[in-house]
């Protein structure tokens, strides 16, 4: 692990960030337009993590990521969008007692492993059953682009934009390993496809 480091946070429930990837986001409330001014004028770092419930102040998540603003629009009214771009991830120590508007935490951004890969055996069983999710989904997928992927983007990337609750997504942020991600991932694909064919069974009753 990393030094103890303070990050500005953005806590947003269903909104995960990834070593890496990129996370557009429309700012508007006045304490998060001056989280980002703020983080402008200092280091361009603001941490992405989920609270644990859906009220003002509430618990946050163990684990988060550490992005740093890419792209920025700033608008006349004050709004902003960017684009947050995902450099590491990160586990809360503690949160800090700040006079700022926006919160800020004392944290440990973590080491990802190097090189990681899946085994052949992982990689086609991953994408067979994101085949199968997304026919039943009803989503259009490019597989010949996914097929291209490499196995860090690929599990990164599904996890970042997964249809599933918060609580799985943080799961999936908090396993250490693309290995144990992909895993997840095929059981969280398997348990959410049958909750949805489950819910089309009693719809096709009706």
């Amino acid at each position: 692990m990393g030094e103890n480091t303070r990050i500005t946070i953005f806590p947003l429930s269903g909104a995960i960030l990834y070593p890496g990837l990129h996370l557009p986001l429309h700012i508007f409330e006045p304490r998060y337009r001056a989280m980002v001014s703020d983080a402008l004028a200092r280091d361009r770092r603001i941490g992405m993590i989920q609270p644990q419930r859906a009220f003002e102040g509430a618990p946050l998540f163990a684990v988060g990521c550490l992005g740093r603003i890419g792209e920025v629009q700033a608008m006349e009214d004050g709004r902003f969008n960017i684009v947050l771009e995902g450099e590491a991830r990160f586990r809360m120590l503690r949160e800090l007692d700040v006079t700022t508007p926006f919160r800020q935490i004392e944290a440990v951004l973590l080491d990802e492993p190097a090189d990681q890969h899946l085994a052949a055996v992982e990689r086609a069983g991953f994408e067979r059953e994101a085949r199968r999710f997304a026919e039943m989904q009803g989503y259009r997928v490019d597989w010949a682009s996914v097929a291209r992927l490499d196995d860090i983007s690929l599990i990164n990337g599904v996890s970042q934009i997964a249809p599933f609750d918060s609580a799985a997504r943080q799961a999936l942020l908090e396993a250490d390993t693309i290995s144990m991600r992909c895993e997840l991932l095929i059981q969280l694909m398997q348990f959410f496809g049958r909750c949805d064919s489950d819910d089309d069974d009693e719809v096709t009753l009706q």
